[in-house]
């Protein structure tokens, strides 16, 4: 007899938005450092503008001063537990992705001890010492990363409930003086996963993942300040754009093409690519690459929510902030139907690219 088969359906999404717009003009009076330390003179208004032409952003979100990390995935976990109906006593996992733990307003020192899934699950209330708590750094690809992990969990069989969160708050380690900074917000999302039998693959259906560590390690880091006389000490979130940028539209389109193929669909049958929130000329570029790979000219009208233009990137909260949105129809006129498929993709920090093929029920 042979065992059955469990596959990982989300059955609750929530999220959190920081309510503290911060539109491009609050940068009008920064002064800017390249990263040798040199002044930049170019005004900041043309800066700006450049920014934004490339990155597509306008505004982003920052939490609120009392506010940490371990606060919003808790908010953004609450919603996902009472969406799904779930007694939170009965999870599994709380897995909790992200990658400084809490860092608090006017300190940049990284507070990760306890785990911040333990945070969460102290703050939801949870006295079951069979759900166990544990966190994932995986750079920007974390949250899809802890996705992963669970659907293994679920698939062996003995797991019925996790709960995975995706929380940053990189507003707290994003150097003032250095132009990178603008790309950087707040936020959170979660997604409550249950194991579910099925006459037909539904869920999570497929999924990759690769780390290139050899040649592209440091694309993302931690660094000084590029202003030389900032002088504290203070550590914040550095990368280097433009090999970033070659590196993704390299290796994204095929490893999103490979986990395609791995749920034996063809790309005509899928109906959205969430794609983590970098950089709008990235991401499209991207997609445009992944429907070459297929013989297309041009990817389809509406494949790609995008939400960076008004909540900037959020790291590894992007992805379960896109699926919570577009699960609860506020994405305009972005819909999902039952058996529509749907990709997720990340790359980030490491470097670090996953994929998932989602089959709606």
């Amino acid at each position: 007899m042979f065992p059955s088969v469990y596959y990982s359906v989300i059955k609750g999404t929530g999220s959190y938005l920081p309510c503290n717009p911060v539109p491009n003009d609050d940068f009008l009076q920064s002064q800017f450092y390249d990263a040798r330390g040199n002044k930049i003179e170019t005004p900041a208004k043309e800066i700006i503008e450049k920014f934004r032409a490339i990155t597509g952003i306008d505004e982003r979100r920052y939490i609120s001063s009392e506010k940490v990390t371990s606060d919003i995935a808790c908010l953004a976990a609450e919603q996902a537990i009472l969406s799904s109906g779930t007694d939170p006593e009965s999870l599994d996992y709380i897995i909790v992705a992200h990658n400084f733990g809490d860092v608090r307003f006017g300190d940049n020192r990284t507070d990760m001890v306890p785990s911040l899934a333990a945070r969460v699950k102290y703050k939801l209330g949870i006295k079951n010492p069979m759900t166990v708590a544990f966190d994932l750094p995986f750079g920007c690809p974390g949250w899809l990363q802890a996705m992963i992990t669970a659907d293994y969990f679920i698939k062996s069989g003995n797991v019925k409930k996790i709960l995975v969160v995706g929380a940053e708050t990189l507003s707290r380690i994003s150097d003032p003086h250095d132009r990178d900074s603008m790309i950087y917000a707040d936020g959170a999302g979660a997604t409550l996963l249950e194991a579910t039998q099925n006459s037909e693959p539904v869920g999570i259906i497929s999924h990759s993942a690769r780390s290139d560590t050899v040649n592209h390690f440091r694309l993302m880091w931690m660094g000084k300040s590029n202003n030389p006389l900032y002088g504290n000490g203070d550590y914040f979130i550095k990368m280097n754009g433009h090999r970033l940028y070659e590196y993704a539209i390299s290796y994204v389109p095929q490893l999103v093409k490979e986990t395609i193929e791995k749920a034996g669909i063809e790309p005509v049958q899928v109906k959205k690519i969430l794609i983590h929130q970098a950089n709008e000329k990235l991401d499209q570029e991207i997609i445009n690459r992944l429907y070459k790979l297929y013989g297309y000219e041009r990817p389809p009208e509406d494949i790609m929510p995008m939400t960076i233009s008004y909540l900037g990137n959020n790291s590894v909260a992007t992805i379960p902030i896109l699926i919570d949105l577009l699960w609860k129809k506020k994405l305009n006129s972005h819909t999902l139907s039952a058996g529509d498929y749907v990709v997720f993709a990340s790359v980030g920090a490491g470097m670090n690219i996953n994929a998932i093929v989602y089959r709606m029920v």
